[in-house]
């Protein structure tokens, strides 16, 4: 059986992947590595309350078979733009590199519908330079998760993703054709999608909103 690697658990799709993993057979093992502290007892569960800053003093413990990253932050919450690019980039640079020095065979990255490398937008921008970061190491299996405008219910508040979820979930209708990618999706969906992705190996590379949508609603995949 297997070890699974979370770094995110506490964010709106760590938390429902966290519990997903817990109840997944293929894992024995769910090693959880976070800066806030979570309120859970499980006999899989490893949790280590870290500094991301002295993430190199925890090297020996990132060991297992699958890592999934989904942490993510805002400007509004990480107002230092060093800060926010040390969070949004190199953090998750930072950890495929060690998990490919540890040998880990398969890395799921969080990113975000529209990521690009060459956007003007600075969040689309570090996502889409982790992504080709973290492809660029060649685990033996990697998955890029692009979900669009996430929803449920997080643990702070933010006044205007809950607008942009009342918007989106009104017109969701216009979202067909080249315009599905972009349709917002529920967060559970989504962490149910990754689960089938890594089971199933599915080897598409790019998984967004629409792809995932797909696979989280498939019952038995």
């Amino acid at each position: 059986m297997k070890t699974a690697i979370l770094f995110g658990a506490t964010g709106l799709i760590g938390n429902h992947l966290l519990q997903l993993l817990i109840n997944n057979n293929d894992y024995a093992k769910v090693k959880v590595f976070t800066r806030k502290p979570i309120n859970k007892q499980h006999s899989k569960l490893e949790i280590y309350n870290i500094d991301f800053n002295k993430i190199d003093n925890y090297v020996s413990s990132i060991t297992g078979d699958d890592c999934y990253f989904c942490i993510g932050t805002t400007r509004k919450k990480t107002p230092n733009k060093k800060n926010y690019i040390d969070t949004e980039l190199y953090l998750p640079i930072k950890i495929a590199e060690i998990t490919k020095y540890n040998k880990i065979k398969s890395f799921i990255y969080v990113s975000s519908s529209g990521a690009n490398s060459q956007s003007k937008n600075l969040y689309l921008q570090n996502k889409g330079k982790a992504e080709s970061y973290i492809i660029n190491l060649e685990f033996d299996f990697t998955a890029i998760i692009q979900p669009s405008l996430l929803l449920g219910n997080r643990v702070e508040f933010r006044l205007g993703e809950m607008i942009a979820q009342f918007i989106f979930k009104n017109i969701s209708f216009i979202f067909i054709g080249k315009l599905k990618p972009f349709k917002a999706i529920k967060a559970k969906t989504v962490a149910t999608a990754i689960i089938k992705i890594i089971k199933n190996n599915k080897n598409n590379l790019y998984f967004t909103s629409d792809k995932l949508e797909v696979l989280g609603n498939i019952k038995n995949n």
